[in-house]
């Protein structure tokens, strides 16, 4: 039996502003752990959060460059989960109503054709902080410290639209992660260096019979930060 290859992404991108999405703390990756925190990004009691309206203006910005529409109302949703690197205990992000949707991105197709990706929406959300472990291998480290200076970095969240027009191969997943973070670079929201976890990735992927509407069990590869890695887990999951 044939199968068709239905490939999504939910790509994470850090803006490039000077403070934090939230409070006045500086963006910078050279700083020595937690000495860029305050009490708004750490969660502290009481602690009010301010919107930086530059990481909104970047946000519509990516969202003329990809085609979507730009909604006049948004709303900021918290998703909860407890994890060592998320002092609330909640991510502040967009769920009902995210700054733009219904999108798109034209890329090479397989079909050596121009083929237009869809994206499902854009959202803004703030980052988490960075676990450090003790050893370069999480199986041997003895013991993980928290650095939260990435904590409350605002982060674009880009998701492609499995119902219109996902990508269909390996070839058309990596033609669209290079279309997005050179028209990323190039529209000036992101330096997305990707050693420095500014464009990451949660890989989706499915398989359901050729010819069938169906969508098949879907498949998702959490946090991925390398182009290479992202294709041998493609390959790998197909």
């Amino acid at each position: 039996m044939e199968y068709d290859i239905i490939i999504c992404f939910e790509t994470h991108v850090e803006l490039k502003t000077k403070t934090k999405l939230f409070c006045d703390c500086a963006v910078t990756y050279e700083a020595s752990p937690n000495s860029q925190i305050c009490p708004v990004c750490t969660g502290q009691p009481g602690a009010l959060p301010v919107l930086n309206k530059k990481a909104v203006e970047y946000t519509i910005r990516a969202g003329l460059a990809l085609n979507c529409k730009v909604n006049r109302a948004s709303r900021f949703s918290r998703k909860n989960y407890f994890y060592p690197d998320l002092p609330k205990g909640y991510q502040i992000s967009q769920y009902e109503r995210p700054f733009c949707k219904k999108g798109s991105l034209e890329i090479m197709g397989d079909e050596g054709r121009p083929y237009a990706v869809g994206i499902k929406r854009i959202h803004l959300e703030e980052d988490a902080g960075k676990l450090v472990h003790s050893s370069g291998s999480f199986d041997e480290s003895d013991f993980s410290l928290v650095d939260y200076n990435r904590s409350g970095v605002p982060l674009l969240e880009i998701v492609t639209d499995h119902e219109n027009n996902p990508m269909h191969s390996t070839q058309e997943a990596r033609a669209y992660l290079e279309k997005l973070r050179q028209t990323l670079k190039y529209i000036e929201i992101s330096d997305c260096a990707i050693e420095q976890g500014q464009f990451r990735c949660d890989v989706n992927i499915s398989l359901r019979p050729r010819g069938s509407l169906r969508f098949g069990n879907r498949t998702e590869i959490k946090n991925m930060a390398s182009f290479r890695y992202i294709m041998n887990a493609l390959d790998y999951a197909a």
